[in-house]
């Protein structure tokens, strides 16, 4: 049974932002949280939302003051007008942990929307210049970095490269602590295929192959507010695991593996603790076990057939989609907005998500989603979270 708890809270002095909170507590342990705000009076201008919004973020973490939060997402509407002034604000709210700021537009007609994640008992480190959390063992590390030079394939080389630096500094590896990755490409119908062969390259260099593993993964359209910036690239990985702590998800009755098709990146990971699951699903779409496209041009159908292949997946770990502490949702076409929205106010009712522009990495597929969940769990030989 779950240990997640859900609510709404409605910032009435922030103009009625509003956050999806599910809240993850076990006696004794380590709580988690997550919250997706939204902005309630859309019609509103930019600076506004951004102030209410990040007040609300900035009430929550003062709510929370004995958690640590070591990441938060931003999604904008328009990065290139937009960015400099939330950096401005994000600064006067003080936010510690690390940010990824992204331009893929809510679609609820929003200008701005963030996700947050909050954990207890996470101590900052306060020697290294790079941010990161331990606790009972363990070494948290999420990072953001946007590429500078060069087309989507030697960006993506750097990118790969600065993160193998920062994980050494820290005495990790890619192969393995690397837990999650987030490849954003802007136009992705035209970069995603640089991005995709120096991701296979560059991993083949360091040990990674269909004979091990790959990353949990997602490939999707995002962009930042400087036009020659073509791909970012956000982490996360741990150190203190042991190998028998990370298990691959594969769902192989729905789904296949990806390297038939050319990308290098794996179904989904659990991370087993010993009181709990981190379960990460990579970005994941309407697709057979074949790699082809199911139900193509029927948003209704493939948005039924990726959440069936979410299940799958799922309960490879023991979970359900119940388990999921919070979702993003990519769609291709804003015309499909509505038609999504209730099927997942119908589907997952009380779980903190966020529907987004975001055209995936193959035409066809009109949605995509990616989920973390999180399920009690006894493992005595693993130390807790």
């Amino acid at each position: 049974m779950t240990k997640l708890n859900f609510e709404k809270r409605v910032f009435a002095d922030c103009g009625n932002v509003w956050s999806e909170i599910s809240s993850f507590n076990i006696a004794n342990g380590t709580s988690e949280i997550h919250l997706i705000f939204h902005i309630e009076n859309i019609h509103e201008c930019y600076k506004y939302q951004l102030n209410n919004i990040c007040n609300a973020l900035k009430k929550s973490l003062s709510d929370w003051s004995d958690f640590s939060s070591p990441f938060c997402r931003v999604f904008l509407s328009d990065a290139a007008n937009q960015q400099e002034l939330l950096s401005e604000k994000l600064k006067e709210i003080d936010y510690k942990g690390t940010i990824s700021i992204i331009q893929q537009p809510p679609l609820d007609g929003s200008k701005i929307a963030i996700w947050c994640y909050l954990s207890s008992h996470l101590t900052p480190s306060t020697e290294s210049p790079i941010k990161t959390y331990s606790h009972n063992g363990y070494t948290h590390f999420w990072n953001a970095q946007i590429g500078k030079n060069g087309d989507s394939y030697q960006q993506t080389v750097d990118l790969i490269n600065n993160e193998v630096e920062n994980l050494r500094t820290l005495k990790m590896n890619i192969k393995d602590n690397c837990i999650r990755t987030w490849f954003y490409m802007q136009n992705i119908d035209t970069t995603y295929h640089g991005m995709v062969k120096a991701r296979r390259l560059e991993f083949e260099k360091l040990g990674l192959s269909k004979d091990t593993h790959y990353i949990t993964s997602t490939g999707i359209e995002g962009r930042n507010g400087n036009p020659n910036e073509l791909v970012h690239l956000d982490t996360y990985n741990v150190n203190g695991l042991k190998k028998e702590q990370i298990q691959f998800l594969y769902g192989t009755t729905h789904l296949n593996p990806t390297i038939e098709y050319g990308v290098t990146f794996e179904r989904g990971v659990q991370i087993i603790y010993g009181d709990r699951k981190h379960i990460f699903l990579s970005g994941t779409a309407s697709i057979n076990n074949k790699g082809e496209i199911m139900h193509e041009n029927d948003i209704v159908k493939q948005t039924y057939r990726m959440l069936e292949n979410c299940s799958v997946l799922l309960s490879e770990a023991n979970a359900t989609l119940n388990d999921f502490a919070q979702v993003i949702i990519y769609i291709r076409d804003m015309a499909d907005y509505c038609v999504v929205k209730e099927i997942f106010d119908k589907e997952l009712p009380n779980t903190p998500k966020v529907i987004l522009l975001a055209p995936v990495c193959r035409p066809g597929w009109l949605i995509e989603i990616e989920g973390i969940a999180l399920t009690e769990f006894k493992a005595p030989d693993f130390n807790n979270y």
